[in-house]
């Protein structure tokens, strides 16, 4: 294992991705997804009636979001909360407490549904139910969508596949400590920044919202803030920058044109942006 600071020796092949602004070297985007009571509910039905089981998803809403916008206020940093619309609906004051916070709130369908198997006009329903949803409540229309264009994403930086838990399959399976996921997320940060790529984490304030694991995030933060040129951001900001031509981001995730440093100071903000999910690769997504 490297100690903090030094670079992985990846050879002369692997060039950056995409070119960043001057003097960033590297990003990191945390989103949330505030499945809430979702979850359980778009794959059984049934979980309605099982309190227990519904419980685990309220505690994203009830605990999980207020602890984790206490920690990005005391942080100075903005988020990205990918919402769909149920939830919305069941918690609008939870909702606009995240917007009024100064987040960005994203689309997320409306019942955290798998779009696979669905026809165009089932998707372009969940779509336009989910936008006048969220915009009654936060009067601004969403950007981002978490699953058309993308800004990579990996199971390894996804919370769920350490944290989520059932008492039945497919979630009947070992709850990591904390310290391993931290430990883990470190190891691969360290990576992706001597790549100059993005680390993209995928949260659910309902499994990163116990006390233990805030503690867990913040260590994170505190320790990413130590490299050098690492830019925090937002989906929206982030999409808006790889979906300029100053990015020289191409279609398949690799870079347009040989990697150069950048003389822009500051991310753009084009409109043609499509989705604060949008992509270092513009290519599609099925993920939901």
């Amino acid at each position: 294992m490297q100690e903090r600071g030094t670079r992985p020796r990846w050879g002369a092949a692997i060039a950056p991705p995409i070119r960043w602004p001057k003097g960033i070297r590297a990003a990191v985007c945390l989103t949330f997804d505030l499945d809430a009571e979702t979850a359980w509910i778009s794959r059984d039905p049934e979980n309605l009636r099982r309190l227990a089981v519904m419980s685990q998803g309220a505690y994203g809403p009830k605990v999980g979001v207020p602890l984790l916008l206490d920690l990005l206020a005391r942080n100075g940093l903005h988020a990205t909360f990918f919402v769909p619309g149920w939830t919305a609906e069941r918690y609008p004051d939870v909702v606009a407490d995240i917007h009024r916070q100064g987040h960005e709130v994203g689309h997320h369908g409306y019942l955290h549904e798998a779009l696979e198997g669905k026809t165009r006009d089932e998707e372009e329903e969940i779509l336009v139910k989910g936008v006048r949803i969220l915009e009654g409540i936060t009067g601004q229309r969403p950007v981002g969508y978490r699953a058309l264009v993308e800004l990579p994403t990996t199971w390894i930086l996804d919370d769920g596949p350490y944290f989520a838990y059932g008492i039945r399959p497919p979630l009947y399976r070992q709850i990591y400590p904390p310290g391993t996921v931290l430990a883990t997320w470190k190891d691969e940060f360290r990576g992706m920044h001597a790549l100059s790529g993005a680390f993209t984490l995928i949260l659910h304030p309902q499994f990163i919202g116990r006390p233990s694991r805030v503690l867990m995030l913040q260590a994170l933060i505190d320790y990413v803030r130590t490299f050098s040129g690492v830019w925090l951001a937002h989906g929206l900001q982030l999409a808006r920058w790889v979906a300029s031509d100053a990015a020289s981001a191409g279609t398949d995730g690799r870079p347009l044109t040989a990697p150069a440093a950048c003389s822009s100071t500051a991310p753009a903000t084009g409109a043609h942006a499509r989705a604060s999910s949008g992509a270092l690769s513009r290519r599609p997504s099925r993920r939901s």
